[in-house]
């Protein structure tokens, strides 16, 4: 039975899809999108050549597939951030928020760096752009809940830039500038008018990530922010 019982979860598909593509981000993570091979998978997962590109046919698919694994997940995490924190003030989130960017330089850099490379496939590969747009939209809608619509998409995005700008520069920003840059967009400004915003307009894009996002980078309870590729 026991037998039985292991046979049948090796050829599960859904199993097998699933290892596969957690096989790919340990791949992405350690050698890049450029080393990221259906060989290179398959010796990670342990599972056969064939299998992999049976159902991963190209690269590309596999990359697909890596970078909604990402999406799910930072969906997941911003779900229970926000179920976990009803109401904030603006000096709340932006200490939150500041913690995650600045974990997003530490311990969680490798992975920050990985579902980056996921998120930034997306320029060559216009089928990637719906699944990516996710970082964007999931960290503006965990924002929602605390600030006005267009404080929320400028939050986002800025703590998106924010991340890739420490993980790909040659010195991540401090935890004073962070803290500055979030204060300035998240305390309500009585001079400026009252936003508004068109409800059918998409989501900012990013300049140049919900991480996630980072993924606003992908945030925060002291180790994420509800960040933008994250």
């Amino acid at each position: 039975m026991a037998r039985q019982d292991a046979a049948k979860r090796r050829y599960d598909p859904k199993q097998r899809i699933a290892e596969i593509a957690t096989a790919t981000e340990k791949v992405i993570a350690e050698r890049g999108i450029e080393g990221l091979t259906h060989r290179a998978v398959a010796e990670q997962a342990g599972v056969p050549l064939g299998a992999t590109t049976y159902h991963f046919a190209t690269k590309d698919d596999l990359i697909q597939a890596a970078l909604q694994r990402s999406v799910d997940r930072y969906a997941a995490y911003l779900a229970d951030w926000v179920a976990q924190r009803p109401e904030l003030t603006p000096e709340q989130l932006t200490v939150l928020l500041t913690d995650a960017l600045m974990g997003c330089f530490g311990p969680q850099r490798d992975v920050q760096v990985m579902e980056f490379e996921l998120y930034l496939a997306a320029l060559r590969r216009p089928a990637l752009r719906p699944i990516a747009d996710r970082f964007i939209e999931l960290s503006v809608n965990a924002l929602l809940p605390y600030v006005d619509p267009l404080t929320a998409r400028t939050a986002a995005v800025a703590t998106n830039g924010l991340t890739l700008r420490g993980l790909a520069g040659s010195t991540p920003p401090t935890r004073s500038e962070v803290e500055a840059i979030l204060r300035r967009i998240l305390t309500p400004n009585p001079n400026l008018p009252t936003p508004t915003t068109d409800q059918h307009a998409p989501p900012a894009s990013i300049t140049p990530k919900a991480p996630n996002t980072s993924k606003p980078a992908k945030a925060p309870e002291a180790s994420k922010a509800p960040e933008s590729p994250a």
